[in-house]
């Protein structure tokens, strides 16, 4: 998406900073709302060595939205597989995405997508996967407008 509003663009290394930033809002917005166990000061403490190794990773993809100059979402998507216990499997995982909320609504999310799939493609990736918290219906209800159906139940008990 190259629009006179949002720019969507791979990430570099002088992007790292920027992208552990929106990677810190999703943590704040997401985890920390729906996983107590969630550490928010991951992105901060780990997320640039993170996200450098991935960007320079044939299997990784790290999208980066601007609005002008001012970064307003990020995707992170990684190739995996093959899977032993599926091996016909090639796949793509969303790992990390997210909109700021004052651009949500405006197809940055969409484009992001977009993007991920059509890497996928060209990576001959036969399946997608994303996780999302139960609790947060408003992304199952974007991801599932895109195709993806649920296929797992995780179950958890504290034990304290």
């Amino acid at each position: 998406m190259d629009t006179k509003e949002h720019l969507i663009r791979e990430a570099s290394p002088e992007d790292i900073s920027a992208v552990v930033a929106s990677v810190s809002g999703l943590f704040a917005e997401d985890g920390a709302r729906h996983d107590p166990h969630a550490d928010p000061s991951w992105p901060e403490r780990e997320g640039a060595e993170y996200y450098a190794r991935l960007l320079s990773s044939p299997d990784g993809l790290v999208l980066l939205a601007l609005t002008g100059q001012r970064p307003v979402g990020h995707l992170v998507g990684r190739l995996n597989g093959p899977d032993p216990l599926r091996p016909s499997v090639r796949g793509a995982e969303l790992e990390s995405m997210r909109v700021a909320p004052q651009v949500r609504g405006s197809g940055v999310g969409s484009e992001l997508m977009r993007r991920f799939l059509a890497w996928a493609a060209e990576h001959d990736v036969n399946e997608t996967r994303v996780r999302a918290f139960a609790t947060n219906t408003g992304a199952q209800r974007f991801y599932q407008r895109w195709g993806f159906t649920h296929t797992h139940v995780d179950l958890a008990r504290p034990l304290y």
